[in-house]
């Protein structure tokens, strides 16, 4: 580790000699200034000479006033801002040598080697062909007497690191591509708006959104939204599918059903490359079933807006890794993207990405789809299935002998009802008996229990809080009772959606075996919780939409001081002891700290961060802000800090509070949390359809190994279930707190962005890896 820690610091030191340009290409994806933000800054913080680049390509070709020398206040206040803020333009010269020439030349007389490219794959690619012309350029500048031999010499190599900007998601071997989550953000938002009032007319929608060769926008809503049909590029319909389509949205209809959604990519065809349009799927729906039908273009709306909190972080992970890739760049490495895979940062050679893009094309072109939807990685491939096992109810081929009970626990958290959801379909379609539990283990205990349907839990998706009702009574409580109403109902398996005390609720479950027989039943634990504090997961289901109501807020208080004299906010958050949500939220917001429990502080610590921000009051800076975990001190609570903050502040800055509360809670779940919460119903119910056929023996269910009752979570990359006896051993039961948490590297971005003078020690740096077709089957998480 010394050693690691000797380099990084060796590294940080070599950025002393360095100029970088950072430059923003191709279509505007939100994200993109978060993404500049945490280039410049990193930049600076090592020590190198940062330069912003406006207009794009455009401006590289024309040099002059487009590329300026940032410092550290040029990218203040700008995280929350959509588009990009160094603009953007599509550029006919660069694709010409002559136009490489000159921006070559304008590199070269800012002392620029270094370029970090955010764009789409198009921008990338040329970005590499610069790349590779770059010695002859120089050459030709010396030939043309523009510069000397010892300029090009010292000037010799040109060093490239791209990020993705892209709403469409449509860079092979990055899981997300800076803007998709925002623009998901804002399809959901008009989808949950048109459902209202289709809802009240008894309306069709056919609703279009961006994605002329991907379809990831497309298939993402649709599984948010639980829409009726879903047209995609990479998998066009079977022939005489209009048919098809009619009858289904009529038997949707007959049920009760009081409008339908068809989801239609921009570059959706037929199985001849035909396209589909909009006003087609329209007339045919008029046409065959006299609906009353509506068509909503979303064009650009997609493309606007402010920032996911999603968004905001990723692009400031990258963009910080993206310095530590060109620090690190010798001439022989290729150039490379930095992408995301599961939570972590890793680096791709940009070429080899690029490559397996095309292939998805050619292989569309090729009519070969169903390696064309292989090809765009496994992510996509679960979704579409997921999509179409759950959009229409399959008749199951046989019943089996096993009842399921699903209940929620613990506090509301968004995303519940879309796990409840799918939980409940697949059982059906399973074969299963389904029943839902009331008011958690207390409505269990109750016998509170009733079976559901298919269409019970139709239109449950984007709605926040929990349909069934949640408590917080632990089945300690209870025991006897509940485990009479399992015998009474003969319930076989038993998933719980909820936060800490549904993974405690659980355990005592499991320990009490030995006294009761009837609970040797398979259980598993869905983490929903905005807090993010149940072991077993690294994402909990509801913080993301918690983080994103939380940012929501902290950006309107931000906005609130501006224009007014110089204020300090203390903002107080939820969580309990975790402090994931204040540490999230503070990155996201650019928050200049934020106190939480893992991350011990002491007055030494508070004086530092006080006078930080004296400091950084006596610039152009108007506002500050803090971010404080409820549970993060005992004795530093927010009062002290707001008495700290005022008297210290006292002639330079004023202090307000701000407590959060129940709002972080509420409001409809996000996209990811939508998501993510179906693909946990569907792998939490086939995991215990598995258990439940392994442990049926002799007519009967018999389950009493660990391995019968887990928690279900994302693990880095991938999707596990980690027994809850095993999860008992690295557990914090006094704070409620799994004892090792990963996100507690991300503390160090969120003190480095804020200008706090840190090692670079503690800096985990991306690795290089490859992308080949094999790698791309990899089962990703999500």
């Amino acid at each position: 580790m010394a050693a690691a820690a000797l380099d990084l610091e060796k590294l940080r030191m070599a950025g002393a000699g360095m100029a970088l340009a950072v430059l923003t290409s191709g279509g505007d994806a939100q994200g993109m200034n978060a993404a500049v933000r945490a280039v410049t800054r990193m930049g600076i913080y090592v020590g190198a000479k940062v330069f912003l680049i406006y207009e794009g390509y455009e401006g590289l070709v024309e040099g002059g006033e487009n590329i300026k020398r940032a410092n550290w206040l040029s990218v203040s206040n700008i995280i929350q801002l959509g588009g990009t803020i160094i603009g953007s333009a599509r550029c006919k010269a660069f694709t010409t040598r002559e136009g490489r020439l000159l921006a070559a030349h304008n590199l070269v007389q800012h002392g620029i080697t270094n370029l970090c490219v955010i764009g789409g794959d198009g921008s990338l690619t040329g970005a590499n062909i610069f790349r590779t012309e770059w010695g002859g350029l120089l050459e030709e500048l010396v030939k043309d007497g523009k510069i000397t031999k010892e300029v090009a010499k010292k000037y010799c190599n040109l060093n490239i690191v791209g990020l993705v900007g892209s709403i469409d998601n449509d860079f092979c071997g990055t899981d997300m591509t800076i803007g998709t989550d925002s623009a998901l953000h804002r399809i959901m938002e008009v989808i949950d708006a048109i459902t209202t009032t289709a809802q009240s007319h008894q309306r069709t929608f056919v609703l279009e959104v961006m994605g002329r060769h991907c379809g990831y926008l497309a298939l993402v809503s649709a599984l948010a939204s639980g829409a009726d049909w879903l047209f995609i590029p990479e998998s066009p319909p079977e022939d005489g599918w209009e048919d098809f389509m009619c009858e289904r949205l009529g038997e949707t209809r007959s049920r009760g059903s009081r409008l339908n959604i068809i989801i239609i990519a921009e570059g959706a065809i037929d199985r001849n490359g035909k396209p589909i349009s909009s006003s087609y799927v329209k007339d045919l729906v008029v046409q065959r079933l006299g609906f009353d039908t509506r068509v909503t273009v979303l064009g650009h709306v997609q493309r606007g807006g402010t920032p996911s909190a999603f968004d905001r972080v990723l692009s400031s992970k990258m963009g910080m890794e993206a310095v530590m890739a060109l620090l690190e760049a010798t001439p022989d490495t290729p150039a490379c993207v930095v992408s995301l895979s599961g939570n972590q940062s890793v680096r791709l050679p940009l070429m080899e990405c690029v490559q397996v893009t095309k292939e998805v094309q050619k292989a569309m072109d090729e009519k070969r789809f169903e390696e064309a939807i292989q090809l765009r990685g496994r992510s996509f491939e679960n979704n579409w299935n997921i999509y179409k096992l759950l959009a229409h109810q399959k008749t199951a081929h046989e019943k089996t002998h096993f009842s399921l009970v699903i209940l929620n626990v613990g506090a509301p958290a968004a995303g519940m009802n879309a796990a409840v959801r799918s939980a409940v379909r697949i059982g059906i379609s399973q074969g299963h008996m389904v029943y839902v539990a009331n008011d958690g283990f207390e409505g269990l205990s109750k016998g509170q229990i009733r079976q559901v349907g298919w269409h019970d839990v139709a239109g449950w998706l984007g709605r926040g809080g929990s349909m069934l009702g949640t408590k917080r009574t632990l089945p300690k409580t209870c025991m006897e009772k509940i485990v009479e109403n399992v015998r009474k109902f003969n319930i076989h398996g038993l998933l719980v959606v909820g936060g800490f005390e549904a993974y405690e609720g659980v355990l005592q479950l499991v320990e009490a075996r030995g006294q009761y027989e009837e609970l040797c039943i398979v259980m598993c634990v869905i983490p929903a919780t905005i807090s993010n504090n149940v072991p077993g997961t690294d994402f909990s289901l509801g913080c993301d939409t918690a983080v994103n109501a939380a940012m929501e807020s902290c950006d309107r208080i931000k906005q609130s001081a501006s224009g007014t004299k110089r204020r300090v906010f203390i903002v107080e958050t939820m969580g309990g002891y975790c402090g994931y949500l204040s540490t999230v939220t503070g990155i996201a917001v650019g928050a200049d700290a934020a106190y939480v429990y893992e991350d011990p502080f002491t007055i030494h610590d508070l004086k530092a961060n006080v006078e930080h921000l004296t400091e950084k009051m006596k610039t152009d800076i108007q506002r500050g802000l803090v971010l404080r975990n409820e549970k993060c001190h005992e004795h530093y609570t927010t009062e002290f800090l707001y008495n700290l903050y005022s008297s210290e502040g006292r002639g330079i800055f004023d202090c307000r509070i701000n407590v959060l509360g129940h709002l972080q809670q509420g409001g409809a779940p996000t996209p990811f949390d939508r998501n993510y919460g179906t693909k946990l119903g569907v792998k939490a119910m086939l995991w215990m359809s598995e258990k439940l056929q392994q442990a049926y023996r002799k007519g009967r269910v018999f389950a009493n190994s660990a391995d019968s009752a887990c928690v279900i979570g994302l693990r880095k990359k991938t999707v596990a279930f980690s027994p809850v006896m095993e999860l008992k051993k690295v557990t914090d039961f006094e704070h409620r707190l799994p004892q090792e948490q990963w996100w507690l590297n991300l503390r160090l971005m969120l003190k480095m962005l804020a200008n706090y003078q840190i090692s670079l020690t503690e800096y985990i740096s991306g690795k290089m890896e490859h992308v080949t077709r094999r790698t791309l089957s990899i089962e990703k998480g999500f």
